[in-house]
């Protein structure tokens, strides 16, 4: 039987589009007949719990990491060594740059396991992380450490038998920063579950209090900077000053901007803090009562949350770079800002406040019903077996 692992460093209980992407992959591989599907996960001890037939999560016990994260990062191959050897799988897929290609090609050289392995380019690290966080620092100091970056992935995934990334805009610069056998595979969305039909008016009247002009705004991201909550929260009162009526503001997720959201909540009378949403029936309540999102992250290698809004029909105010550009300049279902400052952000709500709403719905959902999690899970199969 065809036996497949996950090794992930970014696996985070409550993170994003990394969990939302596993859990999916969990639940294709449940009812598989022809395959073994394992995912290490970090965890707090070290158990296999079985899912399906042939599908199995393997606890592994993982330090946590320094700080307020929920992120565990394995840094030594001894505590993944004796599961790999006793799984002895086809396939192993790293999803993170982090320690991870260096411990699985460590065990599988060691052992000399039949595994071809495989990266995932969750996060496009060399820009994301590195250059992103050297900027401030200075622009020449940002240029060496993004090409040392390069250098290191390079080294890493070039002696993988493939790399997956979902994001053709950044297959592209991967690949011209010498990245090798590089594979494009778009991720999917629970079309089913995130649909226009799961539109709750008793939800949108108790939010606008009765008032159905008044915009009805959702954030569902993680609280940081890189997914822009602090030029939304500077954008409202802008909002507020250019629309007949104030918006409602749903601000739902969790992280360390935590203490603006919740500020803002306490400031304005329709800004909402909703925490992190568990269930994805509740998200997907929200997703298609909402009348417009945001994705103004320039750093999205797909953006899972993306998919499910616009699956929902819910139209979004998207940044000019990565997967929200990539969305939203395909399906034509909302604004490209050229910029994202509180300005841009605020006129592109005012701005699709005069707009036909109904046609920008009709295009999301149309484009997000050709992505499916089974069409991609299928197709990374066939990567895998190819």
């Amino acid at each position: 039987m065809f036996s497949i692992v996950d090794c992930n460093n970014f696996w985070s209980p409550s993170g994003g589009g990394v969990r939302r992407y596993h859990l999916e992959k969990m639940e294709f591989y449940k009812h598989r007949q022809d395959v073994k599907y394992s995912f290490v996960m970090h965890d707090r001890e070290t158990w296999t719990e079985q899912i399906g037939e042939n599908a199995f999560i393997e606890h592994l016990e993982v330090p946590k990491v320094y700080g307020n994260w929920e992120y565990r990062y394995l840094t030594r191959s001894a505590p993944l060594e004796p599961i790999l050897r006793r799984l002895d799988p086809d396939v192993i897929e790293v999803g993170s740059p982090y320690f991870m290609p260096g411990i699985v090609r460590k065990i599988v050289r060691k052992h000399g396991l039949k595994a071809r392995t495989y990266g995932f380019w969750h996060a496009d690290f060399p820009v994301t992380y590195v250059k992103r966080f050297l900027e401030p620092l200075g622009s020449g100091l940002a240029g060496v450490g993004e090409r040392m970056a390069w250098k290191y992935a390079r080294k890493n995934y070039n002696q993988m038998d493939g790399v997956i990334v979902s994001s053709r805009l950044i297959m592209e610069r991967m690949e011209k920063n010498g990245l090798e056998n590089v594979h494009f595979l778009p991720l999917g969305v629970n079309e089913k579950l995130f649909h226009p039909e799961r539109k709750d008016q008793r939800l949108i009247s108790a939010l606008k209090k009765g008032n159905e002009e008044r915009l009805l705004l959702f954030f569902p991201h993680r609280f940081s900077k890189e997914k822009g909550l602090d030029v939304i929260l500077e954008a409202y009162p802008l909002m507020c000053d250019g629309l007949d009526y104030e918006p409602v503001l749903i601000i739902a997720g969790m992280g360390p901007y935590e203490h603006l959201a919740r500020e803002a909540s306490e400031r304005y009378e329709f800004v909402e803090l909703r925490g992190f949403i568990e269930g994805k029936e509740e998200m997907a309540r929200y997703y298609a009562s909402a009348d417009l999102g945001f994705a103004l992250s320039k750093w999205e290698t797909f953006g899972l949350s993306l998919l499910e809004s616009l699956s929902s029909g819910l139209p979004l105010i998207a940044a000019n770079e990565g997967a929200a550009f990539e969305h939203i300049d395909r399906s034509g279902a909302g604004t490209i800002i050229k910029e994202v400052t509180p300005e841009a952000v605020a006129g592109a709500v005012i701005q699709f406040s005069l707009m036909n709403a109904r046609k920008m719905r009709e295009k999301a959902r149309a484009y997000a019903e050709q992505l499916t999690w089974e069409s991609c899970f299928e197709n990374q199969l066939a990567i895998y077996r190819g």
